[in-house]
């Protein structure tokens, strides 16, 4: 009977098999998102967003707000495809060590390059502060979000994959309705710091772990499926439609909601209002830009990540290229060669191109050297 059949699906618990080979699409997709993020700092931080003309901000910077989602979407992915088939596997405990042990390496880096961009705008008090978390950088502060969650999703993975489908379905949309609740009307006894690092502050550019779990778990559940069809084209062409039909479904609503005003709405997106903490405008045009993206990159596969090889490489070391990026901008051009606002707008764009090509090429350079020694 089909209706038992769905009944079947719903409670069952994932059944995942390993997978035999690296899936590019997914350092494409990550690589995009760091390509996006790269330009967009490159434009803020050495331009500013105030000084940005009106077709700076629609489409060009409009576009690059695809990044963060993008991001911690295929971090969900990568965890899925990466670990979720390993849990409960006699080297699990072993799997679990290495992804705590990258969480402190991201975090390591994630204070360091705190340092890094904060020298050339504020005094070292302010500085301290951000590094005892107490204040928090702007550039740089999707990196604080990925080392934290990495400390702890490792140890809820193994509940995760005991979950059936129903629930594991269901849980994105109340995890994103707690932290919203929690965000309004919860005060965290006054520690505006705690608030922010777990559903976000106005008062503070920060990354909720609870506010963009549901992305992480979204996808887990995408990955979930990478893992089961993939390879079969039939079922891969079923999931890039579901991915993309998601996704423009989510910028149909974000339309509908901006009307009869879209391009000022178009314009407070592109100028990041609604992005911490999250709402409901700026997360449909974000999510359902990232999900379009990444329904290309799964379209395009290997061949389009083999087309586009700089940003398939730098979607591969992407802390590589975070740090790249921000060293560059920061350490050298604003603070050591004072090039605030020195630059025009569509030279800070081709500055940003560049980052882009120039953290591929220091990644490839880096390998090169490794494979050497």
């Amino acid at each position: 009977m089909p209706g038992k059949g769905i009944i079947l699906r719903l409670t069952e618990r994932p059944q995942l098999p390993t997978p035999v080979a690296r899936i590019e699409a997914i350092d494409l997709a990550r690589g995009i998102a760091i390509a996006l993020m790269i330009i967009s700092h490159a434009v803020s931080g050495l331009y500013g967003i105030r000084q940005v003309p009106d077709w700076g901000m629609v489409p060009i910077h409009l576009l690059t707000k695809f990044s963060s989602s993008l991001f911690i979407t295929v971090f969900g992915i990568a965890l899925a495809v990466a670990f979720l088939p390993r849990v409960g596997e006699p080297g699990w405990p072993r799997r679990r060590l290495k992804l705590l042990l990258r969480g402190l390496e991201v975090l390591f880096w994630y204070k360091v390059l705190t340092i890094v961009e904060m020298l050339p705008l504020y005094e070292p008090q302010d500085i301290l502060d951000a590094l005892l978390y107490q204040r928090f950088p702007i550039w740089v502060e999707i990196l604080g979000f990925y080392a934290i969650a990495l400390l702890w999703l490792p140890w809820v993975l193994p509940l995760w994959r005991r979950l059936p489908l129903w629930s594991r379905l269901v849980a994105p949309v109340a995890v994103a309705l707690l932290a919203g609740a929690l965000e309004r009307h919860f005060h965290f006894w006054g520690v505006e710091p705690l608030k922010a690092i777990l559903v976000e502050d106005d008062s503070h550019y920060a990354w909720g772990q609870l506010s963009r779990l549901p992305l992480v778990m979204l996808g887990l559940l995408i990955g979930e499926a990478l893992l089961r069809g993939y390879a079969a084209p039939a079922t891969r062409r079923r999931l890039v439609l579901g991915v993309g039909g998601l996704g423009v479904a989510m910028l149909l609503g974000f339309f509908a909601l901006a009307l009869p005003e879209l391009y000022e709405a178009l314009i407070a997106v592109a100028r990041n209002r609604g992005k911490h903490p999250p709402e409901l405008a700026f997360m449909l045009f974000s999510l359902g830009g990232a999900l379009v993206i990444l329904a290309l990159c799964l379209w395009g596969g290997a061949g389009a990540a083999r087309a586009l090889r700089p940003i398939t490489l730098i979607g591969g070391d992407a802390l590589k290229a975070f740090v790249f990026h921000i060293v560059v901008i920061f350490l050298l051009l604003r603070f050591l060669l004072e090039a605030w606002q020195v630059y025009s707008y569509p030279q800070t764009l081709g500055i940003g191109v560049a980052l882009v090509l120039g953290a591929a090429g220091w990644i490839a350079l880096l390998r090169w050297m490794g494979a050497r020694r």
